[in-house]
Parts: C-alpha cells; sequence; structure tokens
C-alpha cells in the first residue's frame, strides 16, 4: 500500500510551482496520485462507512455540470440548471410521499442538510413565541429542547453546534435494535416545558432500525413541537413497496434530510434537505442583496446555506428519469436481499455472531472465540479482510462491543459478490482463530 510521503513526493518537492508546467504533465500527475492513493469505494465489494457507488448516467451528467460550469444560486445564473433542480425536487417530494407543499435543497451532504433542516426548525419553533433568530440572534432567545435518540448520529449535534444550540440535548434510550424507545421519548417529553425539536432516524448508521415514526410525530406534535427524520441511509427505502411499511408515519415529520451519494449512487457530493414547511425553511436559509437578481423562478441560493455551488441536482435528476421509481426500488430490494444474505452465510459459521436484527443495509458482526477477548478478536478480523483484499468493510461500537460493520449501497453488488465475500471473512476469521490458538495454546 502506498504511503502519504509516497504521494507527498509524487505531487511535490516541497516548493509551490514558479514557471509552471504543460497540462499534460500535471494530469499524469493526478493520475498516477489517483491511481496508487484511491479506495475501490466505487466498487461492488466496497461495505465500509455507507458510501455508495455511482451509476454511469450519474457520472455522465456530472461532467456535464463540470463542463457547463453553472452556479447553481440564482435562476439567473443559469436558467436551465434551476429548473433541473425545480424538477428534481418536485420528483424527489412524489416519489418519497413527503407532504405536496415541501421544499427541498441540495447541500454537500447529510451534514449540512441537517443544519438546514434544524435551521427552519429553530426560526418555526422561536417564531410562534414571538423571536426573530435570524435579526436578533440567540441570546436572550427562548431555549428550545431538543430531543435525540442516543443512537443519533454525529451529524446531529455537529448541526447544532453550527447553529449555536448546543449539544446539551435530552436523550433518549434505545431498543436492543438501535430503534428510539417510545416509553423513554414520552418520558423526556414530559420534562421540556416548550415545544421541542425531536431528532430521530430513518435508518440507524449502525443497525439500520427505523424509529417508530408515526407515534414519535403524533407525540411531539401534541406538544406543538418539530419532528426531524435523519433518513441519510434509509430514506430511499419509501421508494420501495416491499420496505415502506416500516417507514409508516414518515410524512407526518417536518423535516427529512438524506444522501444522494449513498444509496441514490450519485457521485459525491450530494445531501437533500426537505422542509414541510417552506416559509420556515426559507427565512432560515435564503438571503437578498441589492446586486442579486431575484425573479419568480427557483432561486437555489434560498434553499441552502451555500451561495456559489455546483449543480449537485443534476446527477439525482439523472438517475431519477433513468431508473424512475421502479428501478430505485429494485436497487434498494436487492440490496436489502444482500444484507439478509450476507448474515445468514456468515450466522452459519460456528464463532460469528450476527448482532443487530437485519432491517435494511446493515450488518453488525462480532467474533467470539472462549476464553479470548472478542473485542480484540473481532478488530483483528477486521483487519485482516481490509488486507485480504477481497472486499472491504470497517468496524464500529454497538452496545460497547466492537463490531464489524457491513454497508451494502453499490449499485453494482451481485450474488457472487456476497457470496465471495462472506467466504472471505470467514476464511480471515478462522485464521485469526487459528493464530489466536496456537498463541495461547488453546483449541
Amino acid at each position: 500500500m502506498v504511503t502519504s510521503n509516497e504521494l507527498r513526493d509524487l505531487l511535490t518537492d516541497g516548493s509551490p510551482p514558479e514557471a509552471g508546467t504543460d497540462a499534460i504533465s500535471t494530469l499524469d500527475i493526478l493520475a498516477r496520485a489517483g491511481e496508487l492513493g484511491s479506495t475501490a469505494s466505487a466498487g461492488p465489494r466496497y461495505f465500509g462507512y455507507v458510501i455508495g457507488s455511482s451509476l454511469p448516467v450519474a457520472v455522465g451528467a456530472d461532467w456535464l455540470v463540470t463542463a457547463w460550469d453553472q452556479n447553481a444560486t440564482l435562476y439567473s445564473c443559469g436558467p436551465a440548471v434551476s429548473v433541473i433542480e425545480e424538477v428534481c425536487a418536485d420528483w424527489l417530494v412524489k416519489m418519497l410521499g413527503l407532504p405536496p407543499h415541501t421544499s427541498a435543497g441540495f447541500t454537500t451532504g447529510t451534514q449540512m442538510a441537517a443544519f438546514t433542516c434544524l435551521a427552519a426548525a429553530r426560526h418555526h419553533l422561536l417564531a410562534r413565541q414571538g423571536w426573530d433568530a435570524e435579526a436578533d440572534g440567540l441570546w436572550g432567545a427562548p431555549r428550545i429542547p431538543v430531543i435525540a435518540g442516543e443512537q443519533r448520529h454525529a451529524s446531529i449535534d455537529r448541526a447544532l453546534r453550527y447553529l449555536g444550540m448546543g449539544t446539551r440535548v435530552h436523550d433518549v434510550g434505545c431498543d436492543a435494535n438501535g430503534a428510539i424507545d417510545l416509553s423513554a421519548l414520552r418520558a423526556e417529553l414530559d420534562r421540556v416545558d416548550r415545544p421541542p425539536i425531536v431528532c430521530v432516524q430513518a435508518g440507524n448508521i449502525n443497525t439500520g432500525a427505523v424509529d417508530p415514526l408515526r407515534e414519535v410525530c403524533e407525540l411531539t406534535h401534541d406538544r406543538g413541537g418539530w419532528v426531524h427524520v435523519d433518513g441519510a441511509i434509509g430514506l430511499w427505502a419509501l421508494a420501495s413497496d416491499k420496505y415502506r411499511h416500516l417507514f409508516d408515519g414518515a410524512h407526518l415529520a417536518d423535516s427529512w434530510t438524506t444522501d444522494a451519494h449513498k444509496w441514490l449512487n450519485v457521485p459525491f457530493d450530494c445531501g437533500i434537505a426537505f422542509v414541510a414547511h417552506p416559509d420556515a425553511h426559507r427565512a432560515a436559509v435564503g438571503v437578498t442583496a441589492a446586486y442579486l437578481e431575484a425573479s419568480a423562478h427557483r432561486d437555489q441560493i434560498n434553499t441552502v446555506p451555500d451561495w456559489s455551488r455546483r449543480a449537485r441536482s443534476v446527477p439525482v435528476y439523472a438517475v431519477l428519469r433513468t431508473l424512475g421509481r421502479a428501478g430505485i426500488a429494485r436497487l434498494i430490494d436487492r440490496n436489502v436481499e444482500h444484507a439478509h444474505r450476507i448474515a445468514a452465510h456468515l450466522a452459519a459459521e460456528l464463532g460469528i455472531e450476527i448482532v443487530n436484527e437485519v432491517v435494511l443495509n446493515q450488518v453488525l458482526v462480532r467474533f467470539t472465540a472462549p476464553g479470548h477477548d472478542d473485542d480484540e478478536l473481532t478488530r483483528e478480523v477486521i483487519a485482516r479482510v481490509q488486507d485480504d483484499g477481497t472486499c472491504w468493510l470497517s468496524g464500529s461500537v454497538f452496545d460497547n462491543r466492537v463490531v464489524m460493520r457491513i454497508s451494502i449501497c453499490s449499485a453494482y453488488t451481485t450474488a457472487e459478490d456476497i457470496r465471495r465475500s462472506a467466504d472471505a471473512i470467514i476464511r480471515c476469521g478462522r485464521d485469526a482463530m487459528a493464530r489466536r490458538a496456537r498463541t495461547t495454546g488453546t483449541g
């Protein structure tokens, strides 16, 4: 494996270029650096960090975005891009079954999508209490209680930090598979004295578990609160007839986020923020200036925190038009079937435990052996699999235990890829256990 120093030596001698060089030489160096120092994250057996591949039509669309070089900020900067984004947002709202008045913005990823949605929530709840957060800031403002599952993604806390709301949230316990516990939520709702923001998940980052969305929305709205759904992984399953039932009540929420560069398989960077309160959405992130040629058309600057940006919606449009809802559903269904298949294959092996109930595309695996530290054993197997090269996956911690996390997101993954990967994981597990037996004299 190439080292960072080797890559650095290829790219620079330590001094910035003075006279410059020819473009072909520069591109050759970049191509070589990419060849040596890129991961196979676009491949069918990459199961790490919940990273999708890129469908050919999405790559082609992204090339068009670069060639057009349009600033996707105002209609007047590029009418085609504005209309594409408008159409794309409309298709997504309908495809996912969200309220028809829902507004949408295309961000770098779910991190900034969460920022956008929670900014809209902050505006909405404070405005109802007579406070203008955008004009007056937060000094002296009524504090908004934030309630979130204890297994929430860290991007929620980071968005709250960015928004000046702080990360001292009301933590809600979860069940054995990582879904929020309703009785614990009721207890937290009873503790707060103002309408809260409640953050839930449509696809736990470790297990894929989906929170009980209908019940959460009903309980929260009874108290005048706002429900935000982190659907970075799972929201796309709303397009699937087979798995949509897992998300019952999703349409009742106030905001939702997802990543198109995960399960939709478009290139980085592309997250999406959906807000069921368009006025609050615009008030929270919109902007006006004397020199901006505002129009009656879609000005994208009023939907996301970015100013100048790429036309991120174009690859999304390309995939939606090419696959249609039925094609996206097949992609989702196939990946979920792959997750169940690899879990079953691994569970049949002595010393391998499937830790989670497989709900969507996430599988948690733990390796056990009598008389051994199972955390260390699991870490060793993960390292062996990564070095083996048949597939690539990463580790995590769930329920205070080290686990191997298998995230199946690629549109290219086949049943044969799953078989080969499961066999490699089992082989690496056996090798790790055999080494430990030799070292300790056990087994």
